[in-house]
């Protein structure tokens, strides 16, 4: 008699730079994918079924994640018990190929749970730098933030353009001109806020004066294709003085891309997905159970989630 199936939810981040998005490339010639490392991983686990990450949340080519997570089933030989979390997260950083990619911590969870409908919100962290002069930025900061050549952002005026975006609204002025027109636009940011960070700790300390260092964040249960890059555009474009909180205020209004001042998209480089939250989830030590909220408020198992995006 085979062992029972085992459910995990596992958590883990990577470096974006090298890789082409988090999701598996089935052309070799087009790159690769986190996921097609971590299930390669996953093949050493010698389970009878092969093992399968389902991803939470996609992130594009030079993205990077300081927290996504998917879910994954492993079948072990007759006679074995499942893995501990642990030993699960141990086996498969263990067997990882590439330095850039690293397990955080696995749970074991429902037999029916989705890592991608089940997620409440998703967090992302956009990193920008600005400089009169960029030379002083490290080599270690360059594929980790966007680097802007000005000596000041009216940030008063960002935050209040970032006011602007909070809330449910349809977000179709946001999404990429490539995205699919059928997907609903309609979405609920919780919260996007602009504020100045620590220095780098790969700035060197004679250099840490002639740089700032500011993180825009966005939190949504899903997002639109590349919403998140064209939103920090925006407010990047307000705090060099290019637009106005109240021309922010129209484009989200007017529900067209092609409307008004032109967005960019801001560089894949700077952009973080911080975190995916799950209702219920203990990360205290000692805890490696995921057991859902008793109303999962409409995420369970039969319900129709929205689509998680970039």
């Amino acid at each position: 008699m085979d062992s029972p199936r085992a459910r995990y939810l596992v958590f883990f981040q990577y470096v974006g730079t090298v890789f082409s998005g988090v999701m598996a490339i089935k052309r070799p010639k087009q790159g690769v994918g986190v996921q097609n490392l971590l299930e390669k991983a996953a093949e050493r686990l010698k389970s009878l079924t092969p093992v399968k990450f389902t991803i939470s949340s996609r992130t594009d080519t030079g993205v990077h994640a300081l927290g996504n997570s998917a879910h994954l089933d492993i079948q072990r030989l007759s006679g074995r018990p499942p893995f501990s979390p642990d030993i699960l997260t141990f086996a498969l950083n263990s067997h990882l190929e590439h330095p850039d990619i690293r397990v955080i911590r696995a749970f074991r969870a429902p037999d029916d749970f989705h890592a991608r409908f089940e997620a409440s919100s998703r967090t992302y962290l956009y990193r920008v730098v600005t400089s009169p002069s960029l030379d002083a930025l490290s080599v270690f900061d360059r594929n980790l933030c966007w680097a802007v050549r000005t000596d000041h952002l009216d940030v008063a005026a960002m935050q209040e353009a970032a006011r602007h975006l909070q809330g449910t609204h349809d977000f179709r002025a946001f999404r990429s001109v490539s995205d699919n027109d059928w997907k609903n636009p309609v979405r609920t940011l919780l919260r996007a806020s602009v504020a100045p960070a620590a220095a780098s700790p790969f700035t060197h300390p004679q250099e840490k004066r002639k740089l700032q260092f500011w993180d825009i964040e966005f939190e949504s249960k899903s997002f639109l294709y590349k919403q998140v890059r064209r939103m920090t555009a925006c407010l990047v474009a307000v705090g060099l003085g290019a637009l106005t909180p109240a021309q922010v205020k129209e484009k989200l209004e007017s529900g067209d891309p092609q409307s008004g001042p032109p967005l960019l998209v801001a560089p894949a480089r700077g952009l973080f997905l911080k975190s995916v939250h799950y209702d219920g989830l203990d990360w205290g030590p000692g805890k490696d159970q995921y057991n859902r909220p008793s109303d999962p408020g409409g995420c369970g198992p039969g319900a129709v989630p929205e689509a998680p995006g970039l």
